[in-house]
Parts: C-alpha cells; structure tokens; sequence
C-alpha cells in the first residue's frame, strides 16, 4: 500500500519481499522440473543416436561385409579376449601414461603462454611469430627427428603430444584473453581493482574461461591423434601399435576393437572435462541448450 506521500509504507514494503520470496519459492520446483527434462530429454537423444549408430554398423557388417566389417557383438568378444589375456589393459594403460603426461605438461605451459601472449604486447610480439609458424607444422612431421634425437620410448610420444597439445592451447587462451570485453577491465579499475593479480583473478581469468575449456576439449583431441600415429610408427605397446600389428596379421576385429576403445577412452575424457566446466562456471548466465 502506498502512504499519503506517494511513497511505499513499511509494512507495504515488507509485503512485497514476502511476496518476492513467496514467488521465487513456488517456482524453484518449475525451473528443477524444467531442468530435470531438459537433461531426461538429452540423455534419450543420446540414447537413441548411439542405439541407432550400433543398429546400422550391425546392418552393414551382418548383411554386406561381415568380413571386412565385424558386427558390435563380434567386437565386444574380441575386446572380452583381448582383456582376458591382459593385452587390452596393458596397451590401454601405455596410451593413457603418454596421452595424459603429454596433455597434462602441454596445458601448464601453454595457459601461462597465453595468457602472457594475451595480456602483454611485447610478449605477442616475441612469441606470435614463433607459435604461428610451428602452428603450420603437423606434430606428426616431427615424429622421424624425435626418434633421431629420443628414440621410439615413451619420451618421444610424450614429446610429440606436447607439442600438439601445447600449440592448440596456447592460442585459444591468447584469443580468450584478447576478447575479454574492455567494459569490464573499465569497471574493475573504476571500482578501485588497480593491481593486475586481482583483475586476473576477478576478470580476466573468468572472462577468459570458456576458451581455456576449449582449448583442453582440442587440445585432448589433439593429444589422441597424435599419440596413435605417434605409436603407429614407433611403439612397443600402446593401442595404435595394437591396431598397427593386427592390421598387419589382417585381424580386422582386433582393429576396430582398438579404434572403439580409443573412441570411447577419448568420449569419456571429453565428458568429464565438460562436467568440471558446468561445475566451476555455474555462475555464469548461460541456458543450456
């Protein structure tokens, strides 16, 4: 209610944040529900896509090429024999070492580069060049002078996924940070954020997260393909040096066994990475889609 002088009274004004609270409670169950079916309806999407991808491999290695094209169920045996005589997990755990050293040494350099190259001209200047003329060069054409100069170990595999992983990432946080809307730097500095560790921390770093995310989300990518062709030239174990030697012997479902579990080890790794996101950016007012 409004008092003699045009103004609300009090009481009035108590009314009105009762009713505020009062409505934001009765529509938190609406906004879970919608949330909850928006999820219900993405996972039957999924669902269906990954059961109707699996129909039509079984259609096609069943009734045209079942020699050339196992069917789902003649891959799952060979992956079942593969982990009962501890090949599979032996390979899988050789590719993983290298792909996650690699991944995990390629993101500590390149986030600092980036943000450096991002924030600092002088920095851009020196670096710029350097990262977009070995950006043109394929990691894979590396792979002969790293076994001149590492040899077929471990190191050269971790080696060649670094520099893959590295040069993704270190340019999508350059361009994460050189997008951070200018309007923000402003009111940060108008509201007293004068030393650069706390607008990193307050802005920057927030601004310039969805490109970091992406730049893992490649970079990951990156790290897998690189890796395989890594150990299909020089490799003693690992899940490409597998699909190398059954291709060899023409064992096709030893094949296809290696490329669905890369396929599926890669799916997951990307999964988790965006679960960590929606967990450390549920402030941001994004819909999910």
């Amino acid at each position: 209610m409004a008092s003699d002088n045009g103004l609300l009274s009090v009481s009035s004004i108590d009314d009105v944040q009762a009713e505020l609270v009062t409505s934001s409670v009765r529509k938190e169950p609406v906004h879970l529900s919608s949330k909850r079916s928006r999820f219900l309806s993405r996972i039957g999407i999924e669902g269906a896509s990954l059961l109707a991808g699996l129909g039509i491999w079984y259609v096609i290695g069943e009734y045209f090429s079942a020699r050339l094209v196992p069917t789902p169920l003649v891959v799952a045996q060979t992956l079942w024999n593969l982990a009962i005589t501890g090949s599979l997990e032996r390979n899988i755990g050789a590719s993983l070492e290298r792909v996650l050293v690699g991944f995990l040494l390629g993101l500590v350099v390149a986030v600092p580069v980036g943000f450096l190259t991002g924030w600092y001209s002088i920095a851009n200047r020196i670096a710029e060049p350097w990262i977009q003329f070995f950006r043109t060069i394929p990691p894979i054409a590396l792979i002969p002078l790293i076994i001149v100069y590492l040899g077929i170990g471990k190191e050269a595999q971790i080696s060649v996924i670094f520099f893959a992983v590295f040069l993704t990432v270190v340019i999508t946080v350059h361009q994460g940070v050189r997008h951070v809307d200018a309007t923000l730097i402003r009111a940060a500095r108008v509201l007293g954020v004068e030393k650069n560790s706390k607008l990193f921390r307050y802005v920057i770093l927030p601004s310039a997260l969805p490109h970091i995310f992406v730049g893992i989300r490649l970079g990951l990518a990156g790290a897998w393909t690189t890796l395989i062709a890594a150990e299909l030239i020089a490799a003693q174990h690992g899940l490409g040096y597998m699909i190398q030697v059954a291709s060899t012997l023409f064992e096709i479902p030893v094949v296809y066994a290696g490329i669905f579990t890369i396929g599926v080890l890669g799916f997951t790794m990307d999964r988790l990475v965006l679960i960590f996101y929606r967990r450390v950016s549920r402030w941001q007012d994004v819909g999910e889609k």
